[in-house]
């Protein structure tokens, strides 16, 4: 039985595991995180032992505390992350999880916490040799997960149905509002699985129709979303893209900074996977509320659903579409001049800030000289 600090039982196995020899904080090994027992596959239709022989289960970590009576929130803070990390209490004030390294990290961590709020804590490495066997146990796991994907299964038959009912085309507001709501309910999902240890029986359900409100939204927004917007709904946002900018992005910022918001703010994020905020409009990258439609560069695809008109503009997006796709679908006779010009100063520019500014003022030129050409 380990109490408070239980490095010690772990850190010869650690050694044991990867010869490095050196002392090691949990679940990691010279700055390296240990493997643990690989994440469970797809198990179906299997009864009870069937399950635990598939699964090959090394033992289990109990973690047995006791919690101050005061202050209340402190011991509902220690349940929800018992429930945050997967644990199942087996009886009042013990938890049990398989017996994983990231287990035995996060109920490390746990055990500290009650020490340092004037707790008592112990965790152990174990095997149930008579009462609870592995089998019963490992169904407490399954029938934890099952309530949870049950719940969230609710949720997004409902959001479904919501997105379903959104008249396509008449209401980019709703589709936003459901795409934030899709991405809340996809987190979730995330969250539950992660702590699925067994493949409870409600995952593929849930896993299912996660599939079908993806393909519902992309239905509904590559509709609602190209419907022509209003520049009035688009003014005080924050627009989001990815970094490396060049020349699709770039323009972009000038069309939105011209035409649509002057003062328009921007940021520049390296996930591809970016959740957007309150506000927040993406770009040009993955998911984004405005991005490539068919053989449509970005600038264009703006361009359209704005209803933004004239030569100029027209001329301008022709020549970002052949270098942005890297096409001579419009072979303009300035194309090739302007990209030698646009490539040297992305390569001269030292970050960002610094390709955009002088991006710009090359946009702000080539529109005056199409524009000059426009009412000679």
């Amino acid at each position: 039985l380990v109490t408070g600090n239980c490095e010690g039982s772990r850190e010869s196995e650690c050694n044991r595991r990867t010869g490095c020899g050196k002392t090691a904080r949990p679940g990691l090994c010279g700055g390296r995180r240990v493997t643990g027992v690989p994440t469970v596959r797809y198990i179906k239709a299997m009864d009870e032992q069937d399950v635990v022989n598939k699964q090959k289960i090394n033992g289990w970590l109990l973690l047995i505390h006791q919690i101050p009576p005061k202050p209340d929130y402190f011991r509902v803070k220690i349940w929800r992350k018992l429930q945050k990390i997967g644990a199942v209490a087996v009886k009042q004030s013990v938890y049990v999880l398989p017996d994983t390294e990231q287990s035995f990290e996060d109920l490390h961590w746990v055990v500290k916490e009650i020490e340092s709020n004037g707790g008592a804590a112990s965790l152990s490495k174990t095997v149930f040799l008579e009462g609870l066997t592995d089998a019963q146990i490992t169904r407490l796991f399954t029938t934890a997960r099952d309530a949870d994907f049950e719940q969230l299964v609710l949720d997004l038959q409902l959001l479904a149905e919501k997105i379903s009912s959104v008249k396509s085309g008449n209401d980019y507001s709703g589709i936003r509002a459901l795409q934030k709501v899709f991405s809340r309910l996809q987190r979730r999902y995330d969250e539950i699985t992660a702590i699925d240890f067994f493949h409870a029986s409600k995952r593929d359900v849930a896993r299912d129709i996660i599939f079908r409100c993806r393909q519902l939204l992309v239905e509904n927004i590559d509709t609602a979303v190209m419907a022509t917007c209003q520049v009035d709904d688009f003014h005080g946002k924050v627009w989001v893209t990815r970094t490396g900018l060049y020349i699709d992005r770039i323009s972009c910022i000038w069309l939105i900074k011209k035409f649509i918001d002057k003062d328009a703010q921007y940021k520049f994020i390296e996930d591809e996977l970016y959740c957007p905020v309150k506000d927040e409009i993406r770009f040009d990258m993955y998911e984004a509320e405005f991005t490539h439609r068919g053989d449509q560069c970005t600038f264009e695809v703006l361009i359209d659903v704005f209803g933004l008109a004239g030569q100029a503009l027209a001329s301008l997006a022709q020549i970002i579409h052949d270098i942005d796709l890297k096409e001579n679908k419009f072979s303009r006779p300035e194309t090739d001049g302007f990209k030698a010009v646009f490539s040297g100063m992305v390569r001269n520019a030292d970050d960002d800030q610094q390709r955009l500014q002088r991006g710009l003022v090359l946009f702000d030129d080539l529109y005056a000289s199409f524009i000059g050409s426009v009412q000679t």
